[in-house]
């Protein structure tokens, strides 16, 4: 009997990027026959211009890999070895509600920890499960892993909610610094407007530690010594006192404490932060009074300089720089850190906030190790999404210990099985952004966006709001936000008071799927001082330079930061073929010639990184892109990935920021040695 050839269908569908990046682009997404073969950027979007990043481009390997989870799976080995049966939904459901019922009955619901993160940007993916916690009374997780310290910095500066000079208007910038980010990988559609700034007049500083690709576009770059920025801060506002460049008139009005600042940076001359520093003093002149006499002076601020003791500080010193000289009054000028305070949607809605009191036990997401294996423990269950603590938590050798626990109750919902998943009892297959539903914010642009699924979801894959609604029904709980539909939810995240939100209905932005929030014409989110009732800037009381408490010594000499790398995003593509092969292969660090002609390391062998906390095996680069007496590590890999089976994290601790409780990724202090010949001949 012939075959019947069906027709092939091919179909360029809008969807939105859903990984943690401020860029949120709008996509492109050809589906053929019912696969994702294609990724591109929407040409249309005045943000995304037409082109995805190097990481999103190759989405559609990792939507259709093969060892995608697409079935709900019950533990059948030991906790970490990653042995699961295969079961059906009814059965996952049933089992999981139970256990969390005798756990909520026997320990009470501060004992059930929900972990997550930005897995997924999406407002309903991302904030819908918290209802359910919430109406059990389970903990509340402080999520400070990453933009707790500078969000806190920022708002003491400036008022609630976190604004920026928008960024389509930085072609009229004049004096760009590019503060402690690798703006071209991790905000990489900044370049194209930048590229307009340059054509328009503007100069480009690029400071960070590590030179890179941003350091490459920029017309200068200063390899600041890690922690000094607070420093550098003060002595470029004590000379532009000392010259009598401050916006005098902006200040009389919108300034709190100015004298005192005035007095704290009197100390930091540029001699002294020259060499504190450790840059050139002639170019810290010269910065100076560009900055300060520019037509239009913009500070871009990356979440980096925030990951160490004194990250809270060197926000507010960085990001006082511009109100100091005026520069939020003028188009282009001003500072960026974050936009995601213009949006002002109504989340109380389907997070729970409002309908259920929250625990009074708090938990901060970066001491996670030490919840686990507290003795006595308070945590008997534990649920992780949108999140993989056994990679990215600080200390993670012991989240991993305190995850083996046999009397801790773990549901794991994931896309593959990660680490985190190889301890689970049930792992859940969860749908990609690709395949429900959602509403994106963003905290690199103001554009609110909406995407429904291009596909289907594959296998037997389903939303995290859909689980956590299964699971909180056959408790027999009602969840009042589980009740809505799509529409209603949609409805009510919009029926804010925010005017900027004006105008945007539910019809129209399932319509037009991406909407500028409406701002009146040319946006300058301070031209008129800050958000505090009284419109005051809060110069006082002034950041401070701090000294670590993690100091450099004879046994850990040299210091660690981990950027992203240019390829790995967190670990959410950790496993995709290609990606790995870009970024090399397997996990590297990069250290200065200085630094590893001391040690005898050669370029290209794997060396051991030894912290006060543990210690890990890197494939060495030697390049002078690390500042000498720096160690560069790129890039979040999946610990099984790793050659020695290790987190870079299991070299991190838990010790926190001055500000907000945040991670200090980027003040390790660390010893490189050479691998013992024997070793390094079975490695290879």
């Amino acid at each position: 009997m012939p075959l019947t050839v069906l027709p092939s269908t091919t179909q360029v569908l809008p969807s939105v990027c859903a990984l943690d990046c401020p860029d949120a682009c709008s996509l492109r997404i050809t589906v053929e026959n019912g696969k994702v073969t294609k990724l591109a950027g929407d040409p249309d979007h005045p943000i995304t211009q037409g082109f995805a990043c190097v990481k999103m481009a190759r989405y559609p390997e990792r939507q259709e890999q093969a060892d995608r989870l697409l079935y709900p799976m019950k533990r059948v080995g030991e906790k970490g070895e990653g042995r699961f049966e295969r079961i059906s939904w009814e059965q996952a459901i049933e089992e999981i509600a139970r256990r969390t019922g005798q756990i909520l009955a026997s320990a009470g619901g501060d004992s059930i920890l929900p972990y997550h993160y930005a897995g997924t940007m999406g407002v309903i993916e991302g904030q819908m499960p918290l209802a359910f916690f919430r109406r059990i009374g389970a903990v509340e997780l402080d999520q400070t892993i990453c933009a707790a310290t500078g969000g806190t910095a920022w708002e003491m500066n400036y008022g609630p909610n976190k604004l920026s000079t928008d960024p389509e208007d930085l072609i009229h910038a004049r004096y760009v610094v590019l503060w402690g980010i690798n703006a071209l990988r991790s905000n990489s559609h900044l370049a194209p407007v930048l590229k307009i700034a340059r054509q328009n007049g503007a100069r480009i500083l690029h400071i960070d530690p590590y030179r890179n690709e941003t350091s490459r576009f920029a017309d200068e770059h200063w390899q600041i010594r890690v922690g000094t920025d607070t420093a550098l801060a003060l002595a470029i506002a004590n000379e532009i006192f000392r010259n009598g460049w401050e916006d005098v008139d902006y200040l009389n009005r919108f300034a709190h404490g100015i004298e005192e600042f005035r007095r704290a940076c009197e100390p930091w001359t540029l001699e002294r932060a020259s060499e504190y520093c450790d840059i050139p003093l002639e170019n810290l002149t010269r910065m100076v009074r560009a900055f300060a006499t520019s037509a239009a002076p913009f500070i871009k601020v990356g979440y980096g300089m925030t990951r160490n003791e004194s990250g809270g500080n060197a926000i507010r010193a960085v990001t006082l720089l511009p109100a100091l000289v005026g520069a939020w009054k003028k188009l282009g000028g001003g500072a960026a850190l974050s936009t995601s305070g213009a949006f002002g949607l109504h989340t109380a809605a389907v997070n729970g906030n409002g309908d259920y009191p929250p625990s009074s036990r708090h938990v901060n997401m970066n001491l996670l190790a030490s919840e686990l294996t507290a003795e006595p423990t308070r945590v008997h269950g534990l649920f992780v999404f949108n999140s993989n603590p056994a990679a990215v938590a600080p200390d993670s050798s012991r989240v991993r210990r305190g995850l083996a626990r046999e009397d801790l109750f773990t549901v794991v919902l994931e896309h593959f099985q990660t680490d985190t998943a190889d301890f689970a009892d049930y792992l859940l297959p969860a749908t990609t952004f690709l395949e429900h539903h959602d509403v994106y914010t963003s905290y690199g642009h103001y554009y609110l966006q909406y995407s429904e699924p291009v596909v289907a979801p594959r296998g037997e894959a389903r939303p995290n709001s859909w689980i956590f609604r299964k699971i909180a029904g056959a408790m027999d709980i009602e969840v009042r936000p589980f009740e809505m539909d799509r529409d209603q939810i949609l409805k009510a995240l919009l029926a804010s008071s925010n005017p900027w939100l004006a105008g945007i209905d539910a019809e129209r932005l399932k319509s037009e799927k991406s909407i500028k929030l409406q701002f009146p014409s040319e946006f300058r989110p301070y031209a008129d001082g800050s958000h505090f009732p009284d419109r005051k800037i809060r110069f006082s009381p002034p950041p401070a330079q701090l000294e670590f408490e993690e100091q450099l010594s004879d046994s850990f000499p040299l210091r660690l930061i981990s950027p992203p790398g240019s390829h790995i995003l967190n670990t959410s593509m950790g496993n995709v073929a290609s990606i790995l092969k870009l970024a090399g292969g397997e996990p590297q660090m990069v250290i200065h010639p200085a630094d590893a002609l001391a040690r005898g390391i050669v370029d290209g062998e794997r060396a051991t990184v030894s912290s006060p906390t543990g210690s890990i095996v890197r494939r060495v680069r030697v390049s002078d892109e690390a500042k000498e007496g720096v160690v560069v590590a790129l890039g979040q890999w999946w610990p099984k990935l790793a050659p020695d089976r290790k987190s870079l994290n299991d070299i991190t601790s838990e010790r926190l920021t001055d500000l907000g409780g945040g991670s200090t990724f980027g003040n390790v202090a660390v010893q490189v040695t050479r691998m013992e010949p024997s070793r390094l001949q079975l490695e290879k």
